[in-house]
């Protein structure tokens, strides 16, 4: 688990770790937003999206959710790997689910540095709009990641810290990296303070479980 939340924006403390602000990527998402402005504005045809939602008025047939699921899923990897060939090397496939939620590698996001962001945006805007992919974003968390931190966050009240809350599907998460926690679920002294390192070690291996369910082979199965 490794909850921060802050008013407006998330500051990435999960339960492992403080990570950097997602200024960075909020701009590129404002760029790549831009981008698809601008191509609408410029009369010409914008690509198609390809997607597995059901159209207004109907559910898609199988064969047509799966043609379009399986160009869904060509979109994104085309844009994961122009992000990959443009500076983020560790850029991960995003996860596309049987429900049509996809799940990105924010971290990997995350931790690039706004120089690199700007070249990404810059090469690849076109192919993560076609994509229809979110670089700042997750879905909801499903189930049994909302399951698995829910056992994390009982355990550690059980040893001493009861200011730990159960997460929601709402509550902001890191594939990979658990849930986001809130400053004022911590104790004084924070991770370091001798209460949450001996909570910590009594439920390891809850928090390992949710490390697990929230690493994107895992968010692939979101039920």
């Amino acid at each position: 688990m490794g909850r921060t939340r802050q008013s407006g924006t998330r500051d990435c403390r999960t339960r492992c770790g403080t990570r950097l602000p997602l200024c960075p990527v909020a701009a590129l998402a404002v760029a790549v937003t831009l981008a698809v402005g601008g191509c609408a504005a410029s009369g010409s045809a914008s690509p198609a999206v390809p997607s597995i939602s059901a159209a207004a008025g109907g559910q898609p047939t199988g064969a047509q959710s799966h043609g379009a699921g399986s160009a869904r899923a060509t979109a994104l990897h085309a844009a994961a790997q122009c992000i990959r060939q443009h500076g983020i090397p560790d850029y991960a496939d995003p996860v596309l689910t049987p429900t049509g939620q996809v799940y990105n590698d924010l971290r990997s996001i995350e931790d690039a540095p706004d120089a690199v962001l700007m070249t990404v945006n810059r090469a690849c805007a076109s192919l993560v709009a076609q994509a229809n992919l979110s670089l700042k974003t997750e879905p909801p968390a499903p189930p049994q990641l909302v399951r698995a931190g829910v056992r994390a966050a009982a355990c550690m009240r059980a040893h001493g810290l009861p200011n730990i809350q159960d997460p929601t599907a709402q509550t902001p998460y890191t594939p990979g990296h658990g849930f986001l926690m809130g400053g004022a679920q911590m104790p004084p002294g924070g991770k370091q303070s001798p209460l949450w390192k001996t909570a910590y070690q009594a439920c390891r291996a809850q928090w390992t479980a949710e490390l697990q369910a929230s690493t994107l082979a895992s968010l692939g199965n979101d039920s």
